[in-house]
């Protein structure tokens, strides 16, 4: 083994993997791939998987049978074309209509609308009888009953009803038929009792003008002589005009 010294020792080469430099406990595990639909590992997202088909096969240029059938050139595409053509036949036979002669009419009958003709009567037979009416006889009406609550133009009297006897407490009665205590619902105490003042629970309401209080200027004070002695006011009036005469006489300045 050829190579450089290190200090007192020449470097080899290695046998094999060292454990310090791997943190996993190495080739020991296998983890499963993250490739392919099978065995996939179940911690990571598996891709749709899709599968590839085998190739179709080449088609031909042409598919027709080639030379092997002669086709007659009437033969198109939408069938055989057959040219307009005149057929030569015999003539075709008549059919001989037997129509009525002069002998056939008979004139008479028609003669009373051309010509004037007296009034005859034809002799006919007896008609037959009418179907029979079937008129109800006198047991076909029945007369309106008087007894009982629905008479048609009697009084009727009270009627009563005759009943079955009645099953109550008796040996007969069926018990099980009849209702339990759940069949009925609780009575409220307040029928048979003082009721108490009752309160319903309200929403809680938000604060009126929270913040928007008046201040000292949106009061006014208005006039204090509500409260105190006021003192004398004057006000001043128009001013009058020179040629008015005065209230007030001359003799009265001295």
């Amino acid at each position: 083994m050829e190579g450089a010294w290190v200090g007192t020792w020449r470097p080899h080469p290695r046998r094999g993997p060292i454990l310090a430099e791997f943190s996993t406990p190495g080739p020991k595990y296998g983890l499963p791939g993250t490739t392919g639909h099978p065995g996939h590992d179940p911690t990571m997202e598996r891709a749709p998987a899709y599968s590839f088909r085998g190739t179709k096969c080449p088609t031909a240029d042409s598919c027709s049978p080639g030379p092997r059938y002669l086709i007659d050139s009437s033969i198109t595409k939408t069938g055989k074309h057959v040219p307009p053509t005149a057929l030569v036949t015999a003539r075709p036979k008549t059919k001989i209509a037997v129509t009525p002669g002069p002998s056939d009419y008979t004139t008479e009958p028609a003669n009373k609308h051309v010509y004037l003709s007296a009034p005859a009567n034809s002799m006919v037979s007896r008609p037959k009888d009418l179907k029979s009416f079937q008129t109800p006889g006198p047991a076909a009406y029945t007369l309106p009953k008087i007894l009982g609550p629905r008479t048609a133009y009697t009084h009727a009297e009270p009627c009563y009803s005759m009943l079955w006897k009645s099953q109550y407490q008796s040996c007969f009665q069926d018990l099980a038929k009849t209702p339990g205590p759940a069949a009925f619902q609780k009575v409220d105490m307040d029928v048979y009792k003082p009721k108490a003042p009752k309160y319903t629970m309200g929403l809680k309401t938000n604060p009126v003008g929270k913040g928007m209080g008046p201040g000292p200027a949106d009061y006014s004070l208005g006039k204090l002589s509500v409260t105190k002695s006021r003192d004398p006011a004057f006000s001043f009036g128009i001013r009058h005009s020179l040629y008015k005469a005065s209230l007030v006489p001359e003799t009265n300045h001295d």
